[in-house]
């Protein structure tokens, strides 16, 4: 019997989004294989898993590790490609390099782990691709410029591939955090930011987890495109 099997894309800490994930699906029964560019992170995150998985380590925007990666796992059921890196600088400030990294780690990372998965998922016609976005992937605010054009581009290949691969059996799906997330990147960067949100001003790492769970267990007559997930006092 075929082991069931899931991909997380961009797993970092143990309290972060990517390893809260890997913990959710585990409790479906799923392998879990968790990708990363850190070995040692990837082991704590396999080693705290409610279930089996393994670590893979390589670089999302890298064409060849992403090739490699579904050489070695090539029936997955579930896909997510949770990778991304927020960037802030004033438009006068913004440097080529710069621009040019965020598109790499956010849009052109989630085309090469997209096509792949669709590779791999088409001739079987059955499978979950989710993508993680940002409030930027709807708009544009004032120093923002890069992030946003790359969160925008990558919110723009996943509608192109639900209408492509939804036919084909294949849910593609595209979640927006609206809000900042009360894990160890935002708690270590912006503590100050974390106080002030306050009780539930943030979004809890299995409250999102759950929702990345139920795209997957939706019934194809009933799939969602699109989620947004925002704080109940988040201004939207």
């Amino acid at each position: 019997m075929e082991r069931r099997t899931a991909i997380i894309v961009g797993v970092g800490a143990e309290a972060g989004l990517g390893a809260a994930l890997a913990r959710r699906f585990a409790r479906e029964g799923l392998h879990i294989v968790v990708v990363g560019r850190s070995a040692d992170r990837l082991a704590k995150v396999v080693a705290g898993l409610p279930g089996t998985g393994e670590a893979h380590v390589a670089d999302a925007t890298s064409e060849g590790d992403i090739i490699d990666l579904f050489a070695a796992q090539p029936s997955p059921e579930l896909v997510v490609f949770n990778a991304g890196q927020n960037v802030r600088a004033p438009i006068r400030d913004l440097d080529a390099e710069t621009f040019e990294t965020a598109w790499r780690i956010n849009t052109f990372a989630g085309f090469l782990v997209g096509r792949e998965a669709a590779r791999a998922m088409v001739p079987r016609g059955a499978g979950t691709i989710l993508f993680t976005g940002a409030s930027a992937s709807l708009r544009g605010r004032p120093g923002f410029a890069a992030f946003a054009a790359a969160k925008a581009g990558l919110r723009a290949i996943t509608q192109s591939m639900a209408r492509e691969l939804g036919p084909q059996g294949i849910h593609v799906a595209h979640v927006v955090i609206d809000g900042g997330i009360a894990g160890e990147r935002l708690r270590s960067r912006a503590p100050e930011r974390v106080a002030a949100a306050g009780e539930d001003g943030l979004l809890d790492l299995d409250a999102i987890a759950e929702a990345y769970a139920q795209l997957h267990l939706q019934h194809r007559s009933a799939w969602t495109q699109e989620l947004d997930l925002r704080p109940f006092k988040e201004s939207f």
